[in-house]
């Protein structure tokens, strides 16, 4: 009975969805107030219809209600709650149903917050969120529907994939969704923008809380899968360049040109078209990540769905959405005129300079992630593109991005001197140089290019440091840390996330410049060094899971002749999904972690041990949390959550 009226809230939804789609779109067009109004509670309404599915299905999963197909693939009755809860989005279908609802709640949400939004454009918005909804509802229904029943229900489930089965799978996607999602409403004040015809500073600071929403949710996502990737897949790396890692990071690079683009829409009227392109293109990217992850045009760890079908249906989505936005933007695009006038040294160059390299960036990305394919199809053969050719393309637009980061912040609007700009930045040359040399120093000279990239970091942070303390103006000291406190949240949440993005710099540039790797077979109650460290293989013991066995290793590690710690990698072997994991251990800290895996035993007696030193490693994740907080920060500032001239706009009946 609860499968049938989430199958059935579901259809609603969708009904709902054509309502929101089209009648506020008519109403903005003849101006009639009645069916503008129609578009908020018909969004509220499709979050709730869409929710109550979503919880229909999780009922499902948590029971183990084998007549549902999809819980007979992907659960069990021996599976944790949390996985119980996590298989609801684990597959393809039920991912889908969460992508939905982020979608549905983004919508609603523009409702219960945009109370002071014109109604026209709100109508339009939540049109265009009404269109999107529609598109994939429809998706779901006809060629994902997580509601399919069997005849003659199993005893059993087959299990899910035991790779998912993990705390930081089970909560990245929501948040992966969230960000991809969210930028669904970027695109849609755009679309709504050139309907209109106008974009102006009302509309910039309009668009910015909804894509800092997305880009925080998108930053703790992406940070939550490079940690699950570097503690659960045992090869002690944080990023591959995966196909679908990709296609969360084009998006997050796309979003972060647009934060920093509608800045200048809202202070200065300018680089208004260029704007809207951008707010297209993010989450253009998104559906493009769409397709990576559920066509199996590209093979990835991370896919949830082979089949061609279902990838020709997001193809299709993207070509319309995309195709009718951009023939929209090359008809409108010239009544976005832009009003300000910027100098070639000035804030507004600095935000285009960032732009450029943001956006060059995401094409790199985009081309080694999609030359396979193109090659493939093509040229008829196969083609790999790996970590190498990303590091050597990408690098040189992140480090140029890094170096001017800090100086663009600080810079007046319209025109600046670049020399009495870079004063204030004399101690942070002086601690970046500084830290490159005792970089260099400490490393004995092992590595040329591990110096360059700490000093970027520390260029970094100590100009974030820099930023927010000219922000306090002059005076006596005291009084500067006075006001220091009174600084808009804004601010914060800037420099936050400046320094933020300079330890994840720190933290890759140290993991992959100094790391120690040792890969030995190593006997039972034998002990080997490695650095400052004695490990010795203790004992091998079988142990029982919840849902899998696991041989696990107690590996004694011992510095100085005192033990500091017992570690216990293992190799599970899940029955039911037939499939093996290897479980790293690992020992945190602040300067760096000692990452052993244990593998098969070998034909000659003992076991294959790989051990690793990963200094400074938890510095990176540190600096991706700081850069989600800063974006919290900045959306919890008043002047975000205010609508610029709403108090003019708030008695305004529709045209």
């Amino acid at each position: 009975m609860i499968t049938e009226l989430g199958h059935f809230a579901l259809i609603l939804a969708l009904v709902t969805a054509l309502i929101q789609m089209s009648l506020p779109l008519i109403g903005a067009q003849r101006a009639n107030r009645r069916l503008m109004a129609l578009a908020g509670p018909a969004a509220t309404v499709q979050f709730a219809l869409i929710a109550t599915a979503f919880g229909a299905l999780t009922y499902a999963f948590v029971t183990s209600d084998f007549s549902v197909a999809l819980v007979v693939a992907h659960s069990h009755t021996e599976k944790p709650m949390l996985y119980k809860v996590a298989g609801v989005w684990g597959n393809h279908e039920g991912s889908l149903l969460l992508w939905v609802l982020a979608l549905s709640l983004f919508g609603a949400c523009a409702h219960w917050f945009g109370q002071n939004l014109p109604l026209r454009l709100k109508a339009r918005v939540l049109a265009v969120q009404g269109a999107i909804g529609a598109a994939f509802l429809a998706f779901t229904l006809f060629t994902s529907n997580p509601f399919l029943r069997l005849a003659v229900p199993p005893m059993n489930g087959n299990d899910m994939n035991p790779i998912l089965q993990d705390p930081g799978l089970a909560f990245h996607p929501p948040f992966l969704y969230l960000g991809y999602v969210g930028l669904s409403m970027s695109f849609a004040f755009a679309v709504a923008a050139l309907l209109e015809g106008r974009v102006d500073a009302a509309w910039g600071r309009w668009v910015r809380p909804w894509t800092l929403a997305a880009w925080m949710f998108l930053t703790i996502g992406i940070i939550m899968g490079s940690l699950w990737a570097y503690y659960e897949l045992g090869w002690g790396g944080f990023w591959f360049w995966d196909p679908v890692e990709n296609a969360s990071f084009m998006p997050w690079l796309i979003a972060t040109a647009l934060l920093h683009s509608a800045i200048v829409v809202e202070k200065r009227e300018a680089l208004k078209s260029w704007t809207i392109l951008l707010a297209i293109f993010a989450f253009g990217f998104s559906l493009i990540g769409t397709f990576i992850v559920r066509s199996g045009v590209i093979t990835s760890v991370h896919s949830f769905a082979s089949d061609p079908t279902r990838g020709m249906a997001v193809l299709a989505i993207l070509g319309v959405f995309m195709g009718g936005a951009l023939t929209l933007y090359a008809a409108k695009a010239g009544d976005l005129e832009a009003k300000g006038v910027f100098a070639m040294i000035s804030r507004e160059s600095g935000l285009v300079l960032n732009n450029l390299l943001l956006t060059v960036a995401a094409f790199v990305v985009f081309v080694g992630t999609i030359w396979p394919l193109v090659a493939e199809v093509l040229l008829g053969r196969a083609v790999s593109v790996g970590a190498p050719f990303f590091d050597a393309a990408f690098t040189p637009f992140a480090v140029a991005l890094g170096l001017a980061l800090p100086i663009g912040a600080v810079l007046p609007w319209k025109r600046a001197e670049l020399g009495r700009a870079l004063r204030p930045f004399a101690p942070a040359l002086i601690l970046a140089v500084a830290a490159a040399l005792l970089a260099y120093a400490l490393g004995s000279g092992r590595s040329t290019l591990g110096p360059l990239g700490i000093a970027l970091a520390a260029w970094l942070v100590a100009g974030s440091a820099t930023d927010i303390w000219a922000r306090c103006g002059r005076g006596a000291v005291s009084a500067r840390l006075s006001r220091l406190t009174r600084l808009p949240r804004a601010d914060w949440g800037r420099v936050t996330a400046h320094a933020g993005l300079g330890l994840t710099i720190f933290g890759v540039v140290t993991l992959t410049s100094y790391s120690q790797e040792d890969i030995r077979v190593v006997q039972l109650g034998e002990t080997f060094t490695m650095g400052a460290y004695d490990i010795t293989l203790q004992d091998i013991r079988e142990e029982q899971g919840s849902n899998y066995t696991a041989q696990v290793a107690d590996v004694v590690v011992q510095k100085g002749g005192v033990m500091i710690a017992t570690l216990h990698p293992a190799k599970r072997s899940y029955p039911f999904a037939q499939m093996n994991t290897t479980e790293a251990a690992i020992r945190p800290g602040l300067t760096q972690d000692l990452y052993v895996v244990v593998g098969d035993a070998q034909e000659g007696g003992g076991y294959a041990l790989r051990s690793y030193i990963k200094p400074f490693a938890l510095w990176l994740w540190v600096g991706g949390v700081m850069m989600g907080l800063g974006g919290l920060l900045s959306l919890s500032d008043r002047r975000y959550r205010v609508a610029a001239g709403a108090a003019k706009l708030r008695g305004v009946p529709a045209e």
